[in-house]
């Protein structure tokens, strides 16, 4: 039986704050309350997630790279491997940044 694909878009245009940009992740991905707002938490959350295919849409992530440094590097690096644990377990993760009309997947 073939799963939905499940669709998210993480919008960080308008944030201003560290803590901020975890709390549009959390709301962007439905996370669950009690995220912890931090990279671990955010790998348990995305490894819980993954069993089933998604698809997540980057926006802003030019907002996070100039506000906060390494956030960005390390939210993808995350992802990245969280596309490897997703095809270790038969799933599939596909991430995409949109920058303007530029939309581009990571690896």
């Amino acid at each position: 039986m073939n799963k939905l694909t499940k669709n998210y878009i993480i919008d960080f245009t308008n944030v201003k704050y560290y803590l901020e940009m975890h709390y549009v992740i959390r709301k962007a991905l439905d996370f669950p309350d009690y995220y912890g707002c931090n990279w671990d938490a955010f790998w348990d959350c995305m490894t819980d997630m993954c069993v089933d295919p998604i698809n997540i849409e980057i926006i802003g992530l030019d907002v996070i790279e100039r506000k906060f440094g390494d956030a960005a590097k390390i939210m993808l690096e995350t992802l990245t491997e969280v596309k490897d644990f997703a095809k270790g377990i038969g799933s599939n993760v596909e991430v995409s940044v949109v920058n303007g009309n530029v939309r581009s997947r990571i690896v």
